[in-house]
């Protein structure tokens, strides 16, 4: 399914590998795809580290889906955590996920819902192993998330990642410009090229500081950002 508003979305969140202080920035991100009308949380409440999630599930509107330690070892919050998704998807009434971990033990989940056209955003640690980021179709680092959210607010300041430090990310989007069409002066439509990023990787702009795709061009030297007559931005590298 492609990323366009959807009517009913899921946000499944892993309690064991995640913070409470993402849930409000974490909903308005899903808020581009459609109403999260779904709203669970998996972990043994019982433990003392998983104490804060008690007000957080109220504020929100959160489901928390006890899971006691069965034995040792073993995890039955990504199993409940995972059989809930899957259940999801076949009943056919959810058109998108949300889920906040940074465990890669989700990444043939993942896989599963995607090979069905369901678009699904991962939220999660920078840390978080790249074979689960690189199956969502969006990732998004949280604690970047929550500090992009702390900036919206009075004298708030979010740290932003030079794009030019990252090469993977400098290759990408030099790729997909070099894919787009362009026009006779060398301009590319910044959604073409953006699509045809997003069609290779996970990455999402907000993992940088910035809140648009035009705002991260607009912060490199050697991209010019401009409009055409129907107001569409466009981009050109000069170098």
């Amino acid at each position: 399914m492609a990323e366009q508003t959807l009517k009913n979305i899921a946000l499944l969140i892993d309690a064991d590998n995640t913070t409470p202080q993402g849930i409000d920035p974490v909903l308005t991100v899903m808020a581009e795809l459609g109403q999260v009308n779904i709203r669970r949380a998996y972990g043994n409440f019982a433990k003392d580290n998983l104490s804060r999630w008690d007000k957080i599930t109220n504020k929100f509107g959160i489901r928390p889906q006890q899971q006691f330690d069965v034995s040792k070892g073993k995890n039955a919050t990504d199993m409940a955590m995972t059989i809930d998704a899957i259940d999801l998807l076949y009943q056919g009434k959810v058109d998108g996920f949300g889920l906040m971990t940074s465990d890669s033990d989700f990444t043939p989940l993942v896989t599963r819902l995607r090979q069905d056209g369901i678009v699904v955003y991962g939220f999660g640690e920078k840390k978080t192993p790249d074979a689960f980021k690189s199956v969502c179709t969006r990732f998004i680092d949280i604690n970047q998330l929550i500090a992009n959210n702390a900036d919206d607010k009075p004298n708030g300041k979010t740290p932003r990642n030079k794009p030019t430090d990252d090469d993977d990310l400098m290759e990408l989007i030099g790729a997909a410009y070099k894919e787009a069409k362009k026009d006779q002066n060398g301009f590319a439509k910044l959604q073409a090229v953006g699509q045809i990023a997003g069609n290779r990787s996970s990455f999402d702009v907000r993992n940088y500081g910035y809140k648009s795709l035009s705002e991260l061009f607009g912060s490199l030297d050697n991209f010019v950002v401009d409009r055409d007559d129907s107001n569409q931005v466009l981009i050109k590298r000069l170098r």
